[in-house]
């Protein structure tokens, strides 16, 4: 059983699947009547954009009205996150949030607004599956080889994330704190570019989930992978645990997240259309070719996973110095 995996057991995933209140689906009768705008805080065809996709059609299918993703994207997501919580609390204006940019971003770039007071969990997105890949130009094929080329040669690796404070660079930070080696982040405004970057030589390292499509396409070589799926659809590839960090912690995962004050009717049925869609075979399907993996998680039990990542995220800041700059 993974970390992510005894985390979630702990906030009770059994219950998940529980009927809504009927007082709390009454009090959302007539909702939506109209356009859901549904931001993506980051630019797109990144993971959370396309996550934000898949979900949108769904919703738009299941509520009646449209559904519309908006990217909003910059400075480790949030840039969006702002723009959703300072939005009427009506329903009408939701977050596709990373969890790095309600919980670690905030805290290394600062942020003007609170993560916690400032925004309600409306939905579980679901967990990512991160793919550690490097160019194939770099003589490694393990994450042990990783390890001993970084340590032979101190700061020539330079390792792209989505931006400053995202799970990438959490992840990156933790794997160089627990290894001893010296690599360099290089933050992207989003993880598409982070990947363009790497594909073509021009760094050497990526921690991201969409980084499965080209190593399936041979152009980058995967060495490990880490988060909640136990198979990543890439034969040979050992989990982070396996590869010799049994105790892996950073994880980074989706939510949906309304602004705070929106009436409890409207969370219910909000949530009820996302437990909805973890529960659907296709929906669950295209996220997985993501490397996502939704569940179907009520807004207590997403609320739980939040302050968790938020202490395991304000170590990892702490012991490394991660700064804005």
């Amino acid at each position: 059983m993974t970390l992510t995996r005894r985390r979630l057991a702990t906030i009770g995933l059994g219950a998940a699947a529980a009927g809504l209140p009927q007082a709390a689906r009454a009090a959302a009768d007539g909702y939506p009547s109209r356009t859901i705008s549904y931001v993506s805080p980051y630019p797109p065809g990144g993971t959370n954009d396309l996550a934000a996709r898949i979900l949108a059609r769904f919703l738009s299918a299941r509520f009646g009205q449209p559904v519309v993703v908006e990217n909003k994207g910059g400075a480790g997501g949030t840039i969006g996150s702002d723009f959703v919580a300072k939005s009427a609390p009506d329903g009408y204006v939701l977050l596709n949030a990373s969890s790095g940019n309600l919980t670690s971003a905030p805290q290394v770039l600062g942020a003007p607004y609170d993560p916690v007071k400032d925004f309600v969990p409306v939905g579980f997105v679901g967990h990512c599956r991160f793919v550690v890949a490097v160019h194939p130009s770099l003589p490694v094929t393990s994450l042990a080889e990783l390890l001993d080329f970084a340590r032979a040669h101190p700061g020539a690796i330079n390792y792209g994330t989505a931006g400053i404070g995202t799970g990438g660079h959490i992840a990156g930070e933790y794997l160089r704190l627990h290894s001893g080696i010296d690599i360099v982040h290089i933050p992207y405004r989003g993880s598409v570019f982070a990947l363009n970057d790497v594909v073509a030589g021009r760094i050497q390292l990526v921690l991201d989930p969409l980084a499965i499509g080209h190593v399936k396409a041979g152009r980058l070589r995967a060495l490990t992978y880490f988060g909640a799926s136990d198979s990543p659809d890439l034969p040979g590839v050992p989990s982070i645990q396996a590869a010799g960090f049994p105790d892996w912690e950073p994880t980074n995962f989706w939510l949906a997240a309304a602004p705070a004050g929106t009436p409890p009717g409207i969370v219910a049925a909000l949530n009820r259309a996302f437990v909805e869609a973890a529960e659907d075979p296709a929906v669950s399907r295209a996220l997985k070719e993501l490397g996502v993996e939704i569940l179907p998680l009520r807004p207590g039990q997403v609320a739980a996973l939040l302050r968790d990542e938020t202490e395991v995220n304000r170590r990892v800041i702490a012991l490394a110095g991660i700064g804005a700059s």
